[in-house]
Parts: structure tokens; C-alpha cells; sequence
């Protein structure tokens, strides 16, 4: 049968497919525009399967807050090339996939992927747009955090995300949380304080300073002492609160924050990157 031009049109609107393979479904399902849907996204996971072992490692990552601003999510949509991962139409896609999970708020990825999206799943529509681009697609990542403030900030046109969870609201705290936010960009903490490092970091930590300490030479009752001190300078680099604030190194996060309230402070961050 003859597919006309118009039909075609409507077929790519409605999938975001080549024009060449909204006509051959087209032409394959008789005409029949709900057909040719399913079997652009019947492809779409056939081509998902083949590319399975392919590496996803550029994308693009999403920040960003609710109106009130005590709800943020990161969500980080994988694929195989810099060129798709600039693409605008991907990157539309990976800020509708943030912004149905702010709105609906899933507890983790595997939630998320099970959402509604049109008529069909999250997971669905990655596998229906991996026959749309062409190369292996993965939702590989989402983050929420919940508190009083939520600050975002995506880093390097969207190859890095992040979430900073503040004590207090109002004011100039939003504006405080992106400062912080932009810090942990940049000098990736593992905690928000010594109290959130994993007791194996500590102690593995404390192995590698009294081994260090052993091999210059100090007497082994000093080595755990010596030990000691190594942790402390670990917390002050490692942790976000006790870090140097990059905007101001005669400042900690603890005191930048405390300077706009005394009792402000982080209660979580989230950093999500590509790779």
C-alpha cells in the first residue's frame, strides 16, 4: 500500500524514529499507526539486546529541586557517544526522566524504571528510544534527597550532578547550598563528617598511616599515634563539613555555613557522574 508523507510525519512525532523506519513499519503493519508503534519499540528492544555489551559511558546527568525546594533528584541517562549525549533531544529526554521522578517521588532506581511514562514504563521508553538513536541507552543512576533546603548544581554541561540537604530555609541559604554543592563538584568528599566515613575506610586508613610510619623508620609504639594524626588530615580533606571551602580557603563548609546561620548545616549530599 502507498504511505503518504503526512502519515510518516505523525509516525516520527509520535516516536522520535527515522523517517525511513516510521515508513517501513508503516508499510510492514499496513498503515496501522498503533502497529507501527509497537513495532518500532519491538526493534527497539531487539537493538537493545545487541548492543547489551556495548560501554555506555558518556550521557548526560540531570540535577534539579521542587518548587519549594525540599525535594531534589539526579538522574543520569547513559549512552554510547558524546555526540548523542549533546544531542538536545537527549537531553530533553534525561530532564523528563528527573522531572517524573521528582513528581512521583520513587524510592530507587529499579522505582523509577517501573514509573509510568506515556503508555508505557520509564525502562520502556529507553528501550524504545535505543532503536530511536541507535546506541545502548541505560538509566544508570538516580538520587533523592529530602530536607529543610535542597541545592543543585550540574557540572560540565551535564557530565556531573549534585544534591546538598541543608538543616534551615529562607533567605540566602538556597544560594549557600549551591556554594556547597559547587564544592563537592569539585572536591568529591566521601562524607558529610567523619561520622558518615565507613568504619572499613577508618580502619583501613589507620592501617595505611602506622605502615607508612613503620616504613619511615618511627618506633612501634608511636605508630598508632602517628596513625592518628594521618586520619585527622584524611577527615579534614575527605569529608565535606571539616573541608577548605574552595571559595574561601581561610573558611571550612562548617564555619561558610555557620556564618549564615548558626545552625546551619548539611544533612546529606548526592554527587552523581558520568562514567
Amino acid at each position: 500500500m502507498s504511505i503518504s508523507a503526512s502519515d510518516v510525519k505523525k509516525l516520527r512525532d509520535l516516536t522520535g524514529a527515522g523517517m525511513m523506519d516510521c515508513k517501513k513499519a508503516l508499510t510492514e503493519s499496513g498503515g496501522d499507526v498503533e502497529k507501527a508503534i509497537e513495532l518500532l519499540r519491538k526493534r527497539g528492544q531487539k537493538m537493545a539486546d545487541k548492543r547489551a555489551d556495548r560501554h555506555a559511558s558518556e550521557g548526560a546527568v540531570i540535577a534539579m529541586v521542587s518548587d519549594d525546594q525540599t525535594r531534589g533528584v539526579i538522574v543520569k541517562l547513559s549512552c554510547e557517544t558524546d555526540f548523542v549525549a549533546k544531542n538536545e533531544d537527549f537531553v530533553k529526554l534525561a530532564t523528563s526522566f528527573a522531572q517524573t521522578a521528582l513528581d512521583k517521588w520513587p524510592a530507587d532506581l529499579e522505582g523509577l524504571l517501573a514509573l509510568d511514562y506515556d503508555d508505557i514504563t520509564v525502562a520502556g521508553k529507553v528501550t524504545e528510544q535505543v532503536g530511536v538513536i541507535g546506541e545502548k541507552l541505560e538509566l544508570a543512576a538516580f538520587e533523592r534527597v529530602e530536607a529543610a533546603t535542597v541545592s543543585p548544581y550540574i557540572h560540565m554541561g551535564n557530565r556531573a550532578g549534585v544534591l546538598v540537604g541543608l538543616t534551615k530555609n529562607g533567605g540566602d541559604i538556597f544560594d549557600a547550598g549551591r556554594d556547597v554543592a559547587m564544592q563537592v563538584a569539585a572536591m568529591h568528599p566521601i562524607a558529610v563528617d567523619k561520622d558518615g566515613v565507613d568504619k572499613s575506610v577508618i580502619e583501613k586508613e589507620i592501617e595505611i598511616g602506622m605502615d607508612q610510619a613503620r616504613q619511615e623508620g618511627k618506633p612501634e609504639n608511636m605508630l598508632e599515634r602517628i596513625a592518628t594524626g594521618k586520619l585527622n588530615k584524611f577527615f579534614k580533606e575527605k569529608t565535606l563539613l571539616n573541608q577548605q571551602f574552595v571559595k574561601d580557603s581561610k573558611q571550612t563548609i562548617a564555619t561558610f555555613l555557620q556564618s549564615k546561620d548558626p545552625e546551619l548545616t548539611v544533612t546529606d549530599f548526592k554527587h552523581v557522574t558520568l562514567g
